[in-house]
C-alpha cells in the first residue's frame, strides 16, 4: 500500500527474517540513511515497516534493497 501527500509517499512493507527487537534498529538505521527518506518505523510485533519517502528520489526497490543490506528481507504489503 502506498499513500501520497505532496511529494512524500508512505510505503508499507512486510519484513521477514528478524527475531529480536535489536533488529528493528538495524533496519531503521540502514533505511533512514537513504536520500529522500523522511522517516522509517519498524513495528516488531507485526513485522511491518513504514517508510515515508520521496519516490522521485528513493524508489520502493531501493528501500527493499536497503533492508536486504541490513540482513533481512522485505516485500510490499497489501495493507
Amino acid at each position: 500500500m502506498t499513500t501520497e501527500t505532496s511529494n512524500i509517499t508512505r510505503t508499507l512493507l512486510r519484513a521477514e527474517g528478524f527475531s529480536c527487537p535489536s533488529c528493528v534498529a538495524k533496519i531503521e538505521k540502514r533505511v533512514g540513511r537513504l536520500k529522500g527518506v523522511e522517516s522509517v518505523k519498524v513495528h516488531f510485533a507485526t513485522a511491518k515497516i513504514e517508510v515515508d519517502h520521496d519516490p522521485e528520489v528513493t524508489s520502493v526497490d531501493e528501500v527493499i534493497a536497503a533492508v536486504k543490506k541490513a540482513g533481512y528481507t522485505a516485500r510490499k504489503s497489501a495493507f
